[in-house]
């Protein structure tokens, strides 16, 4: 085996799944993350299908998912008078598991904890390519040289910027903002919604759930200034709108980003490679998790497959995963969840309301998430 020193960015999901399996397989992992601890709490995150559950079984955490998940159940969404005018399938939010993604994080870097190196609060600064491995160098620890880069560090990913380029020329944003906030308030599972406006209260995505329409706003970590933003796009609203938006600066838990897809013509580029909501994440797209977790089984068995040889691997990982990864191009949750018109919401209301049309386009949606003959990498390892 060559080529066995392999650091990672981010150690949300894709990251220490990943960092898993090549562990398993002989490597020495490091994974890097710029947060100063494993992130808590967050959406739910779901699995579907016999492509993802058998990863998950082979992982050895199929049982602790299931346990750990959290019923979808149908919502409503209601007008101004809180009066209920349609149903919110859980379908469209979940699938057959559903796990907060706090628990699903917790559940896979305790695979890794102790056998692989994490570094949380620091991030990379540079990646030089050499004819011995790829140099880097971080914003608190020492230079470092290792034979492998994987960006797992999603959709924003500071490693894609640093050695494919700018965010701009892979990242589209789709016109939508999304947040999630942790209100102190009285919850049912209800949604509403205004033209080019949505909150949801109660879901399994958070306690309070927005989406709203917007052109691409100044990018900021600051998170008085975008919940400032959520304010501003608020102004005006009805229903339950105006006490909501009066809680969101003493919000306990706040996250927002743009709904956004990422596009590549390649998911490598020398000894660098994305996985991931890096390589082709999709906002809310509802396959992200999924993808991510038998993303990261597909890499790490081609690396072993070619014991180390990352061209040949990385070429192999592309060509295996690409058609099965195209789902996630495939939807815009923002014009689903906040149309720009009151046409629009009508319609919306009533395609999720009649699930005989529903229905068939979700099993239409997903075909290509199915379409993947998982390869037996382990007993690779017999030989």
């Amino acid at each position: 085996m060559k080529n066995t020193r392999v650091l990672i960015s981010g150690a949300s999901l894709a990251g220490p799944a990943l960092a898993f399996w090549l562990e398993r397989y002989g490597f020495e992992v490091t994974v890097v993350e710029k947060a100063a601890e494993l992130r808590p709490g967050g959406q739910a995150v779901d699995f579907k299908g016999p492509v993802h559950l058998s990863v998950l079984q082979q992982m050895g955490i199929l049982e602790a998912v299931k346990q750990a998940s959290v019923e979808d159940s149908d919502g409503t969404f209601v007008n101004a008078k809180g009066r209920t005018i349609g149903v919110v399938p859980g379908a469209f939010s979940g699938g057959e598991i559903n796990i907060p993604r706090g628990d699903l994080a917790q559940l896979i870097y305790n695979l890794t904890a102790g056998k692989c190196e994490y570094v949380f609060g620091d991030s990379i600064t540079s990646l030089t390519e050499t004819s011995h491995g790829v140099d880097v160098t971080f914003v608190h620890g020492s230079a470092r040289t290792f034979d492998i880069v994987i960006g797992a560090d999603g959709i924003h990913s500071n490693v894609r910027k640093l050695a494919f380029g700018p965010e701009t020329d892979y990242v589209t944003h789709l016109g939508y903002y999304y947040v999630l906030a942790d209100l102190d308030l009285d919850l049912d599972d209800v949604a509403y919604n205004e033209p080019g406006r949505m909150v949801g209260l109660g879901g399994s995505k958070a306690p309070a759930f927005f989406v709203f329409a917007s052109e691409l706003l100044p990018r900021t970590d600051d998170i008085e200034v975008q919940k400032k933003q959520l304010i501003d796009a608020y102004r005006g609203g009805k229903w339950r709108v105006p006490e909501l938006m009066a809680k969101i600066p003493t919000a306990s838990t706040f996250y927002m980003d743009s709904i956004s897809r990422v596009t590549t013509q390649h998911y490598s580029r020398g000894r660098v490679a994305l996985l991931g909501d890096s390589a082709y994440g999709n906002a809310l797209g509802g396959f992200g998790t999924g993808l991510a977790i038998v993303g990261a089984y597909v890499l790490a068995g081609e690396l072993l497959r070619a014991e180390g040889d990352h061209t040949n691997a990385f070429a192999q990982y592309e060509a295996k995963y690409r058609d099965y990864a195209s789902v996630s191009q495939k939807i815009n949750a923002g014009r689903l969840l906040a149309p720009k018109s009151r046409p629009g919401i009508v319609g919306r209301n009533l395609l999720f309301t009649t699930m005989k049309v529903f229905s068939p386009a979700m099993k239409a949606l997903e075909g290509p998430a199915k379409n993947l003959d998982l390869e037996n990498y382990s007993a690779l390892t017999t030989h």
